[in-house]
Protein backbone atom coordinates (compact mmCIF):
# COMPACT_ATOMS: atom_id res chain seq x y z
CA UNK A 1 0.00 0.00 0.00
CA UNK A 2 1.23 3.51 -1.02
CA UNK A 3 1.69 6.44 1.77
CA UNK A 4 -1.67 7.76 2.24
CA UNK A 5 -2.68 11.07 0.90
CA UNK A 6 -4.14 12.85 3.88
CA UNK A 7 -5.50 15.66 1.13
CA UNK A 8 -7.95 12.58 -0.45
CA UNK A 9 -9.16 11.29 2.42
CA UNK A 10 -12.81 12.59 2.99
CA UNK A 11 -13.59 14.33 6.36
CA UNK A 12 -16.00 12.60 7.92
CA UNK A 13 -18.42 15.39 10.17
CA UNK A 14 -21.28 15.27 12.15
CA UNK A 15 -22.49 11.92 14.37
CA UNK A 16 -24.24 8.57 14.36
CA UNK A 17 -25.76 9.90 18.20
CA UNK A 18 -29.39 10.59 18.45
CA UNK A 19 -30.48 13.90 19.28
CA UNK A 20 -29.81 16.31 21.34
CA UNK A 21 -26.63 14.56 21.91
CA UNK A 22 -25.82 14.39 17.68
CA UNK A 23 -25.79 18.24 17.76
CA UNK A 24 -23.34 18.79 20.55
CA UNK A 25 -20.71 17.35 18.37
CA UNK A 26 -20.35 19.93 16.55
CA UNK A 27 -16.40 21.20 15.80
CA UNK A 28 -15.74 17.52 16.08
CA UNK A 29 -14.06 15.72 12.68
CA UNK A 30 -12.31 12.90 11.79
CA UNK A 31 -9.79 11.12 9.18
CA UNK A 32 -11.18 7.05 8.59
CA UNK A 33 -7.22 6.68 7.95
CA UNK A 34 -7.25 2.69 8.77
CA UNK A 35 -10.31 2.39 6.60
CA UNK A 36 -8.83 4.55 3.47
CA UNK A 37 -5.98 1.95 3.57
CA UNK A 38 -8.45 -1.08 3.06
CA UNK A 39 -7.73 -1.88 6.80
CA UNK A 40 -10.43 -4.31 8.12
CA UNK A 41 -9.34 -5.79 11.25
CA UNK A 42 -9.12 -2.14 13.34
CA UNK A 43 -10.22 1.49 12.48
CA UNK A 44 -6.83 4.17 12.74
CA UNK A 45 -8.75 7.58 12.69
CA UNK A 46 -7.38 11.04 12.97
CA UNK A 47 -9.84 13.14 15.17
CA UNK A 48 -10.15 16.58 15.18
CA UNK A 49 -11.29 18.80 17.72
CA UNK A 50 -11.88 22.73 16.96
CA UNK A 51 -11.55 25.09 19.75
CA UNK A 52 -14.80 24.32 22.99
CA UNK A 53 -14.82 20.36 20.71
CA UNK A 54 -15.72 17.02 22.64
CA UNK A 55 -14.90 13.96 20.62
CA UNK A 56 -17.50 11.92 21.72
CA UNK A 57 -20.52 11.53 24.83
CA UNK A 58 -18.37 10.00 27.36
CA UNK A 59 -18.09 6.17 26.76
CA UNK A 60 -16.73 2.51 27.39
CA UNK A 61 -16.67 -0.36 25.37
CA UNK A 62 -17.40 -4.03 26.16
CA UNK A 63 -15.56 -5.29 23.45
CA UNK A 64 -12.91 -3.17 21.84
CA UNK A 65 -9.62 -1.87 22.95
CA UNK A 66 -8.91 1.68 22.24
CA UNK A 67 -5.58 3.32 21.56
CA UNK A 68 -5.37 7.60 21.45
CA UNK A 69 -1.62 9.95 20.96
CA UNK A 70 -2.01 13.21 20.39
CA UNK A 71 -0.55 14.39 17.90
CA UNK A 72 -1.24 18.30 17.63
CA UNK A 73 -2.43 20.71 20.62
CA UNK A 74 -3.82 19.58 23.94
CA UNK A 75 -6.73 17.58 24.44
CA UNK A 76 -8.49 17.21 27.89
CA UNK A 77 -8.91 13.29 28.75
CA UNK A 78 -12.18 13.21 31.00
CA UNK A 79 -12.49 10.17 33.12
CA UNK A 80 -14.01 8.82 36.15
CA UNK A 81 -11.57 10.28 38.30
CA UNK A 82 -11.46 13.69 36.53
CA UNK A 83 -9.26 15.82 33.69
CA UNK A 84 -5.85 15.58 32.05
CA UNK A 85 -4.20 17.35 29.89
CA UNK A 86 -2.73 15.60 27.03
CA UNK A 87 0.08 17.07 24.85
CA UNK A 88 1.34 16.14 21.78
CA UNK A 89 3.21 12.43 21.89
CA UNK A 90 1.09 11.83 25.06
CA UNK A 91 -1.25 8.68 24.82
CA UNK A 92 -3.69 6.73 26.68
CA UNK A 93 -5.06 3.24 26.15
CA UNK A 94 -8.60 2.06 27.04
CA UNK A 95 -9.29 -1.88 27.39
CA UNK A 96 -12.37 -3.51 26.18
CA UNK A 97 -14.43 -4.11 29.54
CA UNK A 98 -13.06 -1.12 31.61
CA UNK A 99 -16.04 0.47 32.78
CA UNK A 100 -14.04 3.98 33.56
CA UNK A 101 -15.97 5.95 30.57
CA UNK A 102 -13.43 8.57 28.59
CA UNK A 103 -13.92 11.37 26.22
CA UNK A 104 -11.37 14.34 25.25
CA UNK A 105 -12.28 17.83 24.67
CA UNK A 106 -10.46 21.51 23.59
CA UNK A 107 -10.72 23.26 26.15
CA UNK A 108 -8.02 25.69 23.98
CA UNK A 109 -8.26 28.76 21.30
CA UNK A 110 -6.42 26.27 18.27
CA UNK A 111 -7.27 22.82 16.86
CA UNK A 112 -6.27 19.83 18.27
CA UNK A 113 -5.99 16.52 16.96
CA UNK A 114 -5.38 12.95 18.03
CA UNK A 115 -4.90 9.66 16.73
CA UNK A 116 -7.24 6.66 17.70
CA UNK A 117 -6.77 2.80 17.16
CA UNK A 118 -9.46 0.66 17.94
CA UNK A 119 -10.01 -3.04 17.53
CA UNK A 120 -13.27 -3.98 15.43
CA UNK A 121 -15.33 -6.68 16.81
CA UNK A 122 -17.89 -8.08 15.21
CA UNK A 123 -20.34 -7.42 17.73
CA UNK A 124 -20.07 -4.25 20.59
CA UNK A 125 -21.59 -2.34 23.28
CA UNK A 126 -21.02 1.10 24.21
CA UNK A 127 -22.05 2.65 27.01
CA UNK A 128 -22.65 6.67 27.88
CA UNK A 129 -21.28 7.29 31.61
CA UNK A 130 -23.16 10.50 32.03
CA UNK A 131 -26.69 9.42 30.01
CA UNK A 132 -28.67 6.70 30.29
CA UNK A 133 -27.97 5.13 26.38
CA UNK A 134 -25.67 2.67 25.10
CA UNK A 135 -24.76 1.98 21.41
CA UNK A 136 -24.84 -2.04 19.75
CA UNK A 137 -22.98 -1.95 16.90
CA UNK A 138 -23.53 -5.38 14.92
CA UNK A 139 -23.02 -5.71 11.02
CA UNK A 140 -21.78 -1.84 10.87
CA UNK A 141 -25.23 -0.60 12.13
CA UNK A 142 -25.85 0.83 15.04
CA UNK A 143 -28.93 0.15 17.43
CA UNK A 144 -29.07 2.73 20.44
CA UNK A 145 -30.88 1.59 23.39
CA UNK A 146 -31.40 2.81 26.89
CA UNK A 147 -29.01 0.79 29.48
CA UNK A 148 -31.99 -1.40 30.70
CA UNK A 149 -31.97 -2.84 27.41
CA UNK A 150 -35.23 -1.24 25.63
CA UNK A 151 -34.90 0.32 22.31
CA UNK A 152 -34.16 4.34 22.95
CA UNK A 153 -36.64 6.80 22.73
CA UNK A 154 -34.99 9.87 23.66
CA UNK A 155 -33.59 11.12 27.53
CA UNK A 156 -35.40 10.17 30.47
Amino acid sequence: MPKLDLTKVPLKTGSIYPEPYASQMAGRSSLRLGAAGGLTQFGANLVILQPGAMSSLRHWHAAEDEFVMVTQGICTLVQDAGATDMHPGDCAAFPAGNSDGHHFLNRTDTEARFLVIGSKAAHEVATYSDIDMQVEMSGGKARFLHKDGSDWSGPR
